[in-house]
């Protein structure tokens, strides 16, 4: 089992190690800097930071020591004049790093806001918008979900071929590229969205998919938390069909697949659109084990009432065994599962929002 933690929050990168039977918290690193996005790149160890600084623009860190030191690259940026519209801001925030396949030495990937994508072949030294997906036709159709802008926040890359990519817009739909990334196609049927006219409702490039996760022993099979639903893809994101009901909520933002067990997936409900907060403020994280024929609310050590978290995409995590859950939440509550979610320990209550949790 993983025995390191890592927390990108809106003040700082924290470092937990599971040390003595405890997790103990190491010196954060960017204090007071919120940090949207990081990775901890399994190929070579090497850890990335982004920061969203507002008026200063997105900045990009990385470390070759487990996060004692670090340098600054150069962040991903839209080229000048790209698209020709007066209304895009410049990259606002790096919303998910990820790294290309285990034989792609090098290679990152990068989703932004606005919804870009960026290819890196040397370890984040230098970017290159993905132009093939940015000059799309649809993509003057996507729009913002909780932003004014679309977003791309997931990016699957294939264990058994780096070259085959698939893409998650906020709301913009779910593209794939067989090409690493050469040519673009929609993909997604299956999902259906409630805040569209009745005639847009099963259109794939209107669908607001809040995240994507596939199960690594078996990529075919991707889990989506959508906006209004819970949707499972047999083939690779091509098709979805619906899991309902799920309760208490069908709702919410993270989902996590097991490692090695497609049929194992977690999700963390709550109340949608305006409250966004756990349904009758009780969190629960739910599992699913059976391909999500049936669910089981998980809340051993978890609060019992009267709590408003919010976790966000990026801050559910599972580690490499599938025996360790990580979850945060917007009120920088921070928390560890063990036996794949069966009891709960809180390991800090006084982080800042927190926007991603990962182990590595």
């Amino acid at each position: 089992m993983s025995d390191r933690l890592l927390v990108a929050s809106r003040k700082g990168l924290f470092r937990f190690r599971f040390s003595g039977g405890e997790w103990r918290a190491g010196a954060p690193a960017f204090p007071g800097e919120p940090v949207s996005a990081l990775l901890a790149d399994p190929r070579d160890g090497r850890l990335y930071a982004a920061l969203r600084l507002g008026h200063f623009g997105v900045k990009l860190h990385r470390s070759e020591d487990g996060g004692e030191t670090w340098t600054e690259l150069a962040a991903p940026a839209l080229p000048a004049g790209t698209g020709g519209a007066t209304d895009l801001p410049g990259i606002d925030m790096i919303w998910t790093l990820v790294p290309g396949g285990a034989d792609a030495k090098g290679v990152l990937w990068c989703g932004t806001l606005p919804g870009a994508l960026f290819r890196s072949g040397d370890g984040g030294e230098t970017w290159s918008l993905v132009e093939s997906l940015w000059n799309m036709p649809e993509r003057a159709n996507w729009s913002g979900g909780g932003y004014d802008h679309p977003g791309i926040h997931t990016i699957l890359v294939d264990p058994r071929d780096a070259a085959r990519l698939t893409v998650a817009v906020s709301t913009g739909g779910i593209w794939k590229s067989t090409d690493a990334g050469a040519s673009w196609r929609l993909a997604g049927r299956g999902l259906r969205a409630e805040y569209v006219p009745p005639a847009l409702a099963n259109d794939p490039a209107s669908q607001d998919v809040h995240r994507l996760a596939s199960c690594r022993a078996a990529p075919d099979i991707v889990w989506c938390q959508h906006h209004n639903g819970i949707f499972l893809s047999i083939d690779g994101a091509e098709t979805f069909a619906e899991i309902a009901p799920v309760a208490p909520s069908a709702f919410g933002f993270a989902v996590a697949a097991h490692p090695a067990d497609p049929a194992t997936a977690w999700f963390v409900p709550a109340v949608k659109d305006e409250c966004r907060i756990p349904v009758d403020g009780r969190l629960v994280v739910n599992r699913t084990s059976d391909g999500g024929r049936s669910f089981q609310a998980l809340r051993t050590g978890l609060p019992g009432g009267a709590s408003y978290d919010l976790i966000y995409r990026h801050a559910l995590d599972v580690d490499g065994t599938g025996a360790r859950i990580a979850m945060g939440s917007t009120t920088g509550n921070l928390w560890v599962g063990m036996d794949g979610g069966e009891r709960w320990t809180l390991v800090s209550a006084h982080l800042p929002p927190i926007a991603q949790v990962a182990f590595g």
